[in-house]
């Protein structure tokens, strides 16, 4: 029991009584449900991976967004995390396609620009006929780093950079702000 409670604490966001609760709960579940959940998280986790497109998580060779011909490809929304895309997704209103970093450039904590997925989104760039690159990093130093990186990038090309507006908290989560905010901050997006 130990041991499953450490593993379930071990989960982001769960505590250790979190952890007890459903340990407990785990416990007392017919065999058969246990057994089913345990499969569902391994098969889950093997059939997972990233899409080849904008790197976001997937069970597809492409994920439903980056297939989806109703999208607009020749606009890029850049984000950190999958939990950020799916935060843009929820506002149901932006209608490009997306890169998914993975990260952002902290060189305090040891992550450059070969750690994050840049080169992947730099290869979209070059083979797509992209005509903006959205930049919604989280307000923070590292995320105005990796803006200010993709943006030197891309202007090279002849493609429109521009960065969420303001309205989104310096040291914010994109993940933890509600619909009309990030809304506000995509469409007041400035030229960097």
């Amino acid at each position: 029991m130990r041991e499953l409670v450490e593993q379930l604490a071990s989960l982001p966001g769960i505590g250790q009584k979190t952890a007890q609760r459903l340990a407990f709960y785990i416990i007392t579940m017919p065999p058969e449900k246990v057994e089913r959940l345990a499969k569902t998280l391994t098969e889950t986790r093997k059939s997972i991976h990233y899409c080849k497109e904008c790197c976001t998580l997937t069970d597809d060779e492409t994920c439903p967004i980056c297939s989806n011909p109703k999208r607009d490809h020749s606009t890029i929304m850049v984000v950190e995390t999958d939990r950020d895309l799916a935060a843009y997704e929820k506002t149901g209103r932006y209608e490009g396609v997306y890169h998914v970093l993975h990260g952002a450039i902290s060189p305090m904590m040891g992550i450059g620009p070969d750690d994050i997925r840049l080169k992947e989104l730099m290869t979209r760039v070059s083979r797509e006929d992209i005509k903006e690159i959205i930049i919604a990093t989280n307000s923070s130093l590292e995320g105005e780093t990796t803006a200010m990186y993709i943006s030197k990038l891309v202007k090279p090309a002849g493609i429109r950079a521009t960065r969420i507006a303001s309205g989104v908290p310096v040291g914010g989560d994109l993940e933890n702000i509600d619909e009309v905010t990030l809304l506000r901050a995509l469409e007041g997006r400035t030229e960097l």
